[in-house]
């Protein structure tokens, strides 16, 4: 039970990634979104979701509930109902199938951070009765780990991967003039504008392009920015077109459970990173050996100015994360967890 369909990364990377070795291994993935379709893509283009809207898709996730006594599983992403009290939460153990959580973002601050005092009373704590009631927590980082674990005792470390036999880097660089890449959404655009003067200067001194993939209008129209439309078919391409990889991160509550996915990406691709020291980001990066931790936006400019006058540093991080990547953030590195702690869910129901 995911909060988006598949044309949500969060989707494809926590869930539908592993349904080909799932299958393998005679386990069958059935995707039930809570928000799928036009309405999915309205939501990703930055529309609040209409009360209407909402009040379906919360009658759709309730008849899903209503019929998930056949599973031997419910691997839930996130929640169930936004924004209800934690009460709702509870009615998925009705069912008695064993429940397994995931989480790859700290939406636990959607509630217990929200700036209305009678959002963060009612709900700020509105997780803990679903997961108490879980049989296992995937956890895409230390930051959600910590908070998940003080309620769900099987907790489990999961990072956020990728195919390295799919996301893999080019035979040869094919750019006459290097390209500085970010590759995200409309709503993590606001991270890289702090920064974007600095990276448009750098670049432009030092006879590179500033390609930004998947930020939608608001990236748009500013000159230097070379902003490309994110698409399932375009994203490998797009990454494999970049020379650097930048992931440049605020230090606010929520962004510190971000799980580095495009970082993971560049590495698999073969890029050398340039990120802020933020969250994961700290743990994914191998400072000086795959790339850069930039706290300042001084350390942007000497990082980026270092990287593009230098080919041969750019490969050797490149190959360095690309490695890392593949020991640590692959589907072959994960794939048999996940199994794991599904089957070992499994085996608890009560028949």
């Amino acid at each position: 039970m995911t909060k988006y369909g598949p044309v949500a990364a969060s989707a494809r990377q926590r869930f539908l990634l592993y349904q080909p070795y799932l299958a393998d291994h005679q386990v069958e993935l059935d995707l039930a979104p809570l928000i799928d379709g036009p309405r999915l893509q309205r939501t990703m283009g930055g529309e609040r979701t209409a009360p209407t809207a909402a009040l379906h898709a919360y009658v759709g996730r309730a008849r899903a509930l209503l019929a998930s006594r056949r599973y031997d599983v419910l691997w839930v992403h996130y929640e169930l109902f936004p924004y209800l009290p934690g009460v709702f939460e509870r009615l998925i153990y009705l069912a008695g199938v064993p429940v397994v959580l995931d989480y790859d973002d700290a939406i636990f601050h959607m509630y217990d951070a929200h700036p209305n005092r009678m959002v963060r009373a009612v709900l700020g704590r509105k997780l803990a009765p679903l997961l108490r009631g879980a049989t296992a927590a995937m956890c895409g980082n230390r930051y959600l780990l910590d908070y998940a674990a003080q309620f769900c005792r099987d907790s489990v470390l999961i990072p956020t991967v990728v195919d390295t036999e799919r996301f893999t880097p080019l035979a040869s660089r094919r750019n006459t003039a290097p390209v500085v890449g970010w590759i995200g959404s409309p709503s993590t655009w606001k991270n890289v504008v702090p920064l974007l003067e600095t990276i448009l200067d750098v670049c432009a001194a030092n006879g590179a392009k500033f390609r930004v993939v998947g930020a939608g209008p608001q990236s748009r129209g500013i000159p230097g920015v070379d902003a490309v439309d994110w698409t399932e078919a375009g994203e490998l391409g797009d990454l494999q077109g970049f020379d650097v990889g930048i992931m440049p991160l605020l230090d606010l509550p929520f962004e510190r459970g971000k799980c580095g996915y495009k970082l993971i990406q560049y590495m698999a691709c073969g890029l050398p990173v340039i990120a802020s020291p933020v969250g994961v980001n700290t743990e994914i990066v191998s400072h000086s050996e795959t790339g850069w931790l930039a706290a300042t936006k001084n350390d942007w400019r000497l990082s980026l100015e270092t990287l593009l006058a230098n080919p041969a540093k750019r490969e050797a991080f490149g190959r360095r994360g690309r490695k890392r990547c593949v020991e640590r953030y692959s589907l072959a590195a994960t794939a048999p967890t996940v199994h794991a702690v599904l089957q070992s869910a499994a085996a608890t129901r009560v028949r």
